[in-house]
């Protein structure tokens, strides 16, 4: 039997209280890249924080933020 993937949502949080979570999705994806920053790309400690922002952000959001990362043009502080 193959393995089952438990899917979550990010956990609640008192700086988003309103039901647009655009703003939380946006702060979840900026705190898993300064995650990345800190602790490097083989520390398991930023995967909660990549769970968190995808289970928020649209993923055409994660696509276009990635592109502007990339080509040094996010408006994001990271």
């Amino acid at each position: 039997m193959a393995d089952e993937i438990e899917l979550k949502t990010a956990p609640a949080d008192f700086r988003f209280p309103t039901a647009n979570q655009t703003r939380h999705c946006f702060t979840r994806y900026i705190e898993f890249h300064r995650c990345l920053q800190a602790k490097g790309e083989e520390s398991g400690e930023c995967d909660k924080f990549a769970r968190y922002y995808r289970s928020l952000c649209p993923g055409e959001w994660i696509e276009r933020w990635n592109e502007q990362r990339e080509n040094r043009t996010f408006p994001g502080p990271l």
